[in-house]
This record gives structure tokens, sequence and C-alpha cells, in this order.
């Protein structure tokens, strides 16, 4: 099997794994960095392709980097090797015989995949042709002119009406002490008369003006007709399609029960992602699988520039993917021994929480890294749960903001629920101070600025947020240098906005600081703790309305 690669490298001092890899999180066993730093070394010397992965001067070909996976394998003689992939499509081919192949190749000559796409872009096509037509969109222009005219001139006609009903009332009063009673009585026929007509005429001019614009819109909506009629026609072909495709990709697992993304999907909350098991780690293993290959330990890295909205970094290893991945990878890894998933270790039992500050009203704590703020659905351990039980007759939410797990610092609690109203209130009008210290895992080249770049969450890899100019929140920090020691640099971090994950994206992300922070498992490189401490807070009391400031430097 020419996609088993043997190791260049000496590896008969390294021992196996016990267990495979979980996906979802786990530090590359040695073997795993090997295959990768092998792997690594081909792309960067291959002429097998081309693609631009952003590494080189200018190119005009678009930048694209790309998520590469190896796994580590045992044949049925024993021998050790590993397989490699890549996520997606490669120099626009599925196939560079270096990987291994797609789990299906939904391109190849005469498939229905293909067959289906044209339609659909014939559809396209049709539905451009008649949406640009220059008499439809003279027509659609007409109708909407049109329509603004006879609308005000309706509206102009109706207060006319109405000024002509006030005269009236008030002929009528003026009539009432002037004249006798038969020349009142025939006034009042004449003026009854008047509002006859008035109102006649008006019913007549509105059908006068829906007939007029029937006459206008009856050859636009014909057209509109055909492009809806289209549309309808484009939707079911394209869910058609995607449900046969879907219905393509069946994955193995190591009893080699077959199962696709349909049934694999079945149970959960959303439909199979798009790109669903076109992710390196699904390749590795259905290959592996099909050829009857032991798997031992996987790796994914980044190669390449990051994309716009995410966080890579290149060569930086990452886990799988939790929307795309995580399903596929559950029904694949089924039955097979598999790491411990650290995510649910409690690393903050053995940790003190410590209270700095405490009176009537509120608590002022310094929260150590891998604490909760407030209890998740597998941990419970957290500074709510803890802070609940040490003070049972405290009402309300308790917590007034939080710190992500892996931040540690200075975090605010209250006693009553009108002391966290009034925090609550501060927080939300910005008039709180809050200054964090981070060490980033890089050399700054400027000494301050401010960062603005919207977020939300990753939809796809939960918890992880993304930039994203159309759909974010707004997100802004500012901040400046330090110092910089030993190939890092040390800065405050002033937050503006409190947005997840805010601090992480904003220093790691390429529109941002583009140097992650040290330690930061989730937009850089794992170490022994997230480099990122709430150090200083001022606020007004909330009972005396003084001046309050904390400040507890880090630890790092």
């Amino acid at each position: 099997m020419k996609q088993v690669h043997l190791f260049k490298t000496n590896i008969s001092g390294i021992s196996l794994p016990v267990k495979f890899t979980f996906p979802f999180y786990y530090k590359p066993h040695l073997l795993a960095e090997i295959a990768a730093k092998e792997l690594q070394d081909y792309l960067e010397h291959q002429t097998d392709f081309v693609h631009n992965f952003g590494l080189e001067e200018s190119s005009d070909i678009p930048a694209v980097g790309k998520m590469f996976g190896v796994l580590i394998v045992k044949d049925a003689q024993h021998n050790i090797g590993y397989i490699a992939a890549f996520s997606g499509k490669l120099a626009d081919k599925s196939l560079p015989e270096k990987f291994v192949p797609p789990v299906f190749n939904m391109r190849t000559e005469g498939s229905f995949y293909l067959k289906g796409e044209l339609e659909i872009d014939t559809i396209n096509r049709q539905l451009s042709s008649l949406k640009n037509d220059a008499k439809y969109q003279t027509l659609k222009k007409s109708v909407k002119e049109n329509t603004k005219l006879i609308a005000d001139d309706l509206a102009f006609q109706r207060k006319r009406l109405v000024i002509f009903k006030k005269n009236r009332k008030a002929e009528k009063k003026k009539a009432s002490t002037t004249l006798n009673d038969s020349e009142f009585e025939k006034l009042t026929q004449k003026l009854t008369q008047q509002s006859y007509n008035d109102q006649f005429f008006l019913k007549e001019l509105q059908v006068y003006y829906q007939e007029k614009i029937e006459d206008i819109s009856k050859e636009c909506a014909h057209i509109s007709g055909n492009i809806e009629m289209l549309k309808k026609e484009r939707k079911e072909k394209s869910n058609y399609l995607q449900q046969t495709l879907f219905s393509k990709y069946a994955f193995l697992n190591s009893k080699k029960e077959l199962k696709n993304l349909l049934d694999i999907f079945k149970n959960t909350a959303i439909q199979p992602p798009a790109g669903s098991g076109e992710c390196a780690a699904p390749k590795l293993l259905q290959y592996a699988f099909q050829n009857n290959l032991m798997p031992i330990t996987m790796a994914e890295f980044w190669w390449g520039t990051s994309p716009n909205m995410t966080v890579r970094q290149h060569k930086n290893f990452y886990p799988a993917c939790q929307g795309r991945c995580k399903p596929i990878l559950t029904h694949m890894l089924e039955d097979l021994p598999m790491d411990a998933n650290l995510l649910l270790e409690n690393l903050s039992k053995d940790k003190e929480l410590e209270v700095i500050y405490e009176d009537a009203a509120m608590i002022v704590v310094h929260k150590p890294t891998e604490l909760l703020s407030v209890p998740g659905k597998e941990i419970k351990d957290a500074v709510y749960t803890r802070m609940k039980e040490k003070y049972p007759n405290a009402t309300g939410p308790l917590i007034v903001h939080r710190l992500d797990m892996s931040t540690s610092g200075i975090l605010l609690l209250t006693k009553t629920k009108e002391a966290n109203k009034i925090l609550q209130s501060q927080f939300v009008n910005r008039t709180i101070k809050k200054r964090y210290v981070a060490l980033l895992d890089g050399n700054l080249s400027e000494d301050s600025g401010t960062i603005k770049l919207p977020l939300r969450v990753d939809l796809d890899d939960r918890p992880k947020q993304l930039v994203d100019f159309s759909y974010g929140k707004a997100a802004e920090t500012t901040w400046e240098v330090l110092g910089r020691e030993n190939g890092k640099t040390r800065v405050y971090f002033y937050p503006v906005t409190g947005r997840t994950h805010q601090l992480r994206v904003h220093a790691a992300h390429k529109k941002g600081l583009n140097t992650p922070i040290v330690g930061d498992d989730l937009y850089g490189t794992k170490e022994n703790r997230l480099h990122l401490h709430a150090e200083f807070i001022e606020f007004l009391h909330p009972t005396t309305n003084k001046k309050m400031s904390f400040t507890v430097p880090p630890t790092f």
C-alpha cells in the first residue's frame, strides 16, 4: 500500500501508546510528532502539486491554509508506519498519491454529484438570465414607481375628503342658526349627497388604480412566477443531491460496521454540516479500517496562513472539530480503547479559592486557573458552587461576572440581589475598570494599540469563537506592552467589551496581534497553564457608592 509510509526517523526506542488518542483534546504522542515533522518536511520541499498555502511572499493563486493529519498504524506483520490526509481538497484535487483517498469521491467522471451539480448550474443560469432581463427590470421599476404614485395620490385624496367633511360640518353648524327649517333641510340633503359623492369617488378611484396596477403587474408577475418555480426546483434538486451525498458517505469502525452520514447524525439535533466526512481524521481511520491497519495514535496540524475567521497557527497541532467530526468519530472509534477525556477532569479540585475582601454586600475572590466560574454540564466544582456552600443565605445570582476557566484573577460576587443588580449595571454601562496581564508567545513589533474584531461562537467547533464582521458582536480591546523577555511579550489588556474568549482571540487572530497567549490550548499551544490573569479591578461599592479597587499580581 503506497499510502502507508515507513518512518525515515529511527523509532526503535519509542514505546507504542497503550490506548488510542482521544481526538478532541490531546497532546500528540512522540510518534505522531515525528510523523507530522516528516510530513511537514515533505510539504516544504515537494513538487507533486501546486497549492498556495500563504507561506510565500507573493503568488497569483489565492492563499489557503490546510489541516493535515497523520495516523500511526500497525499492519498484519506488526510493521509500524503512518498514513497522511488533508481536509477537503488540495490543489483542487482529492487524490494526490502521498495521501489517503477521500471517504467518497463525489467528482469521479459521470457521478450523480457532477450530473446534479450541472443541473443546478443550468437552473442558476436561467435564474440569472430572468432576473437580469432588461424588460423584467423595467417592468419591476414601473410597478414600484406606479405603486408609490398611486399610494401617494390615494393618501392625498383621503386628506382632501377629510377637509371637505370638516367644511360641510362647519357649514351645517352655521346654517342651523341662520336658515329656516325648510332651507336647512334642503342644505342638509345637499351636503349629505356631497358626502355620498365623495365616498363613491374614492371607491371608484381605488378600483381604477387597482385595475391599472394589475395590468402593469400582470406581465411582471408572469416572469416572477417563473423565477419562483425555478427557485423551488433548484431547492428540491439541491436537497435531493445533498441527501444522496450524505447517504454515499459511509464510515467504518473497528468492527467493520458501516454507517452513513444520515445514520450518524440521525439522533443529533442537526443535519450533517457542509464538509462532513472531508476532514483529515475520518479519512485516515476509514483507510485504516478498509485495509486492516490497526490505528495506534494520531495528530492533526495546520499548514499555512490562517483563515480569515478562525484562528489557526502554522504547524500547530489541533483537535478534531466538534460539529462535523465528533458524531462521525464517535462511531468510528466505538469499542477502540481510548485515552481519557481530559476535559472531564476536575483540575481545580485541590486549588484554593482565596477571599481577598468581604463585607455584608459583596465578596472579592482570587480565582485560580482551571476553576470554572459557574458549574458546567460535567464538572460541578466552580466558584458559584463553593461560594453558595460557604454563604447559604446569600440571595440573588451571587455571580456578577465570569472569567474563563483557564483564566486566573479577580472575580466579584454579591450576597444580596440588590447588590448584584447594582454591580451588574456598572458592567453593562462599562464604568468598571479592568486590567489583565498576559504573556504572549512571540515578540510584538508595536508598543500599544486597540483591537476591534467582532466575535461569535464557532457553530462547528464550540466553545471556540471566531471573527465575523457580518454576524459577530462588537468586541474591543486596548493593549500596551509591559516588556519583552526570551522571545515573548508581556502585555496589559484593557477590555472595553466582555465577549467570550475576547482577549484570547484578539491576541491570536491574524487581524489582531497574531500572537497567541502562552499556554492557550484553544488558539495557541498548550503549556502548564494559560498565561492570562485578571490583575486589577475598580468599581463603586453597591451600597456605599465608595470607589474601590483591588490588585492581585499574576504568578507567571
